[in-house]
């Protein structure tokens, strides 16, 4: 069987942004589906490749992450075509991303029909099938992923330990895909085989019940790590950190994303701070996301990030619906995350005016 492995947000997203595979966020971050899907075809003996355009397939699998990445209608000439992941699952209603299922086939505008698998086909006319589905076999989820695939990662390990989160954020998609609970999916021997460099992207670890096997599994690889997602700085405790210092952190990530939240957000990162042994990020402890453009104020957005940058972290402005969002969160973000700018300007009111000299 020759097979072709598509990855939307490398190919459609990169084309879509005039970019010819240079270092985009989809270059950094390798589609952890086709990786694993590639190497459970290697096992059987086909033919595996990337998707090159007017070439011939038995089956093409097309992955999307990011919901921008736009789809591309271009002829896929194979007899199987399978397609899922997040990017084909979230819509934008009144304002608010939602996380369902396609109802209709993005490429052909078809109603799909569902199987008591939980599978949606589309078979075409043509004798093309299209097939969107939201889950891998176990023998496909559980083998470890075929780096070979994207040339440019260098000895570094992509991957999940836990799954899912107790939290239920409306701006967060965990829920409705993973379940409103952090649980084990694997342990690291899964899916890292000695790399130097381990990428975790687990939605919220610190509130699964195994996490202080897993984060041990993670300290004895000796590897250097980033938490690449944003930790839940409420479950932080002593004990926890201590954990953390065990662990050759590389990056690591929190998230205040809720004002709400302030008073256990902040407790969360002063005992970060206390007990944590070293500061990672540029001589500060780390970054924390902040979400804008959802449910708080410009001045709350303001209060939260001269707080973290007092407290010694960084903070990261995310803008929600930046596509829509009013020109002062664009504004923000670009001080805020552009650090030089940041640590020179102090304030957003006089970045704004130099900004209005320009």
């Amino acid at each position: 069987m020759r097979v072709g492995l598509l990855d939307a947000d490398l190919s459609w997203g990169n084309h879509a942004n005039g970019r010819r595979y240079g270092k985009t966020k989809a270059d950094i971050f390798p589609n952890l589906v086709l990786m694993k899907l590639s190497a459970y075809h290697k096992q059987r003996g086909d033919d595996v490749s990337l998707y090159m355009s007017f070439e011939q397939y038995d089956r093409v699998y097309i992955s999307k992450v990011f919901s921008t990445t736009p789809i591309d209608r271009q002829v896929i000439f194979a007899n199987e075509i399978y397609f899922g992941g997040s990017g084909f699952c979230i819509e934008l209603v009144d304002g608010k991303e939602v996380y369902r299922h396609p109802e209709y086939n993005p490429f052909t505008g078809h109603l799909m029909y569902h199987t008591e698998a939980g599978i949606r086909t589309d078979p075409t006319r043509s004798g093309q099938k299209y097939i969107y589905t939201e889950n891998l076999p176990y023998e496909i989820e559980h083998i470890m992923p075929d780096y070979s695939l994207y040339p440019t990662i260098k000895d570094t390990a992509y991957g999940f330990l836990s799954r899912g989160c107790p939290r239920g954020c409306h701006f967060c998609h965990v829920e409705a895909k993973e379940g409103r609970r952090s649980y084990k999916v694997a342990d690291l021997s899964e899916w890292w085989n000695g790399q130097k460099n381990i990428v975790l992207c687990d939605p919220n670890i610190l509130a699964c019940r195994s996490w202080k096997s897993l984060l041990q599994q993670l300290a004895d690889s000796k590897a250097k790590v980033d938490i690449n997602q944003g930790m839940d700085a409420r479950l932080l405790t002593p004990e926890k950190v201590e954990m953390l210092n065990k662990i050759r952190l590389s990056t690591i990530h929190f998230a205040w994303d809720d004002y709400r939240q302030k008073d256990k957000v902040l407790k969360g990162l002063q005992c970060f701070a206390e007990h944590f042994k070293r500061k990672l990020d540029k001589g500060h402890w780390a970054q924390v996301f902040v979400l804008t453009n959802y449910d708080t104020t410009p001045e709350q957005d303001l209060e939260r990030i001269y707080t973290l940058r007092d407290m010694g972290f960084e903070p990261y402005v995310m803008v929600y619906d930046k596509t829509h969002a009013a020109p002062f969160y664009k504004s923000l973000q670009r001080w805020v995350n552009m650090r030089a700018i940041f640590h020179k300007i102090k304030t957003f009111e006089e970045y704004d005016k130099s900004k209005a000299k320009e």
